[in-house]
């Protein structure tokens, strides 16, 4: 199983346009170790060649042209892109598939139906998409025996609820609903390794952590630092739990549960917001995490397993 990373960052990348916080004013002014990254997605392959995209953000162009095994041109229109697998509603998560509209035949499209509610409703862009290329629709099952995807061979899906949050434009804003966020467990049929992804994760319940304990990576929420980050910023009056985001530090935090893995596991870190301090490579959270053995994801990184 071959996994990139196309775009590391929350909802609004980093540096953030509008945002001077200590990380992107430090970005700007070369005052800082720290390097930029566009927002969260990731594309998995069993073969090499035909890949598997999770979640489409508005940095959707730039990350295919950064990575070339996207684009092989065998034709005149091409794309190595065969499924689109959408992990929630968010704007950061779907908005890239108005960037893939000039596709020739339909996307092939998985999410859970509380996804594709949002997105036919309140942000009615699977709507607009008819108008182009339009979608064929699979619907995600939870918690089942897992399910494959026609044309991205050697790979197998079990997707499994989380409690985050949906987006603001959904009935569900602050009531999530299984299905409105989800996780998904990876294993290459060859070799049987396993990646467990889920870029939003606030809460750590038993079949969550069954799933990350039976991985031989899991790809998890760095979204905050501390639960009260973006208060103490001025930010945000939102704790980072009740945007749908465990913190890493703190009781309860995504350290404390990570530390808890076998030695074996590799843990890394994606979805990690501008204000976050493990961006800036010399500060001492990223130094802990480095104790701890947590990786932090980039843009460009390679997992195989």
């Amino acid at each position: 199983m071959k996994v990139h990373v196309l775009g590391s960052a929350a909802g609004g990348g980093f540096p953030q346009w509008n945002c001077n916080c200590p990380n992107c004013d430090g970005l700007r002014k070369g005052t800082k170790r720290v390097t930029a990254r566009t927002q969260s997605s990731i594309t998995v392959s069993g073969d090499g060649s035909n890949w598997v995209l999770f979640n489409a953000s508005p940095d959707i162009l730039q990350q295919i042209r950064e990575f070339p095994a996207l684009q092989p041109a065998r034709s005149l229109r091409d794309t190595a892109i065969r499924a689109v697998f959408l992990i929630d509603a968010q704007i950061d998560h779907t908005t890239g598939l108005y960037m893939l509209r000039e596709h020739r035949q339909p996307h092939e499209l998985w999410c859970h139906a509380l996804v594709r509610e949002d997105l036919s409703s309140g942000n009615p862009l699977l709507k607009v998409l008819e108008h182009y290329c339009g979608v064929n629709w699979h619907d995600v099952p939870l918690q089942g025996k897992g399910f494959a995807m026609p044309g991205v061979p050697g790979l197998h899906f079990n997707a499994l609820p989380l409690i985050s949050n949906a987006p603001p434009y959904s009935p569900h804003r602050d009531h999530p609903q299984p299905g409105d966020n989800v996780g998904v467990t990876l294993t290459d049929t060859a070799s049987g390794k396993r990646l467990f992804y889920a870029p939003g994760l606030g809460e750590m319940e038993p079949h969550v952590w069954a799933a990350m304990l039976a991985a031989d990576c899991v790809l998890v929420d760095g979204t905050l630092w501390t639960d009260d980050e973006m208060i103490a910023l001025g930010a945000s009056k939102k704790t980072s739990r009740a945007m749908g985001h465990l913190p890493q530090s703190g009781p309860g935090g995504m350290l404390e549960w990570l530390d808890q893995l076998p030695a074996s596991t590799r843990k890394v870190l994606i979805h990690i917001n501008n204000t976050n301090p493990i961006l800036d490579e010399d500060s001492p959270q990223r130094q802990e995490l480095t104790r701890h053995g947590i990786e932090v994801s980039y843009d460009g990184m390679e997992i195989e397993l």
